[in-house]
């Protein structure tokens, strides 16, 4: 069986978050979901949180520096050695570097690239139902719009990287969470990526 080590991308509302934490959940390896760590820091109060939450709440993303430094903190824990699911990381070009650079000293290659494909107004929809049933400070009209253009200029262009490395599965993200879930794991399967849960 070959080693599940997943990113999932896709623009936010896009359900990759659910669908990755599904995705984890099947295989036994961890979710890593930056944006939880970081929603999870600004809870706690801690220095970090103070910090992400002046950042989230302008509608900006964390520094490329603090993230790499939580998610490799993160994936050189016990419970991903056997594999994980990384979602939110790397969103550009220069996150790419260091992931490869951090994932080749360890031997451990990304094994796939889950790629959630939806329509921007499908997002904006998504996105603005979730804010009214959350609460979400961060998904009013105007962060929302600022993140997709975001998503759209910086993390987009990683998946070429990706592409050319032939580890990318598009997957169509319109469609019941079932619906959804069934194509990602039919592209997993495909690539050797299975267990019995999938």
């Amino acid at each position: 069986m070959t080693a599940a080590r997943l990113l999932i991308i896709g623009p936010q509302g896009s359900g990759k978050g659910t669908q990755g934490v599904r995705v984890a959940e099947a295989l036994g390896i961890p979710a890593v979901s930056t944006g939880d760590v970081f929603r999870a820091n600004v809870k706690d109060g801690t220095e970090l949180g103070l910090k992400v939450k002046a950042i989230i709440d302008a509608g900006d993303l964390v520094p490329d520096e603090l993230t790499g430094e939580i998610v490799r903190d993160r994936l050189a824990q016990p419970d991903a050695a056997a594999g994980f699911l990384l979602d939110g990381y790397p969103r550009n070009l220069g996150q790419v570097g260091d992931l490869d650079a951090f994932l080749d000293a360890r031997d451990e290659p990304l094994t796939a690239v889950i790629e959630l494909v939806v329509p921007r107004e499908e997002s904006i929809q998504r996105l603005s139902l979730r804010a009214t049933e959350q609460g979400r400070a961060d998904d009013n009209e105007e962060s929302i719009a600022k993140r997709l253009a975001i998503y759209e200029s910086e993390t987009a262009p990683i998946l070429d990287v990706y592409r050319q490395r032939g580890i990318v599965d598009q997957i169509d993200g319109v469609g019941t969470l079932d619906e959804v879930y069934a194509r990602i794991t039919a592209a997993l399967t495909e690539r050797g990526i299975t267990a019995a849960a999938l």
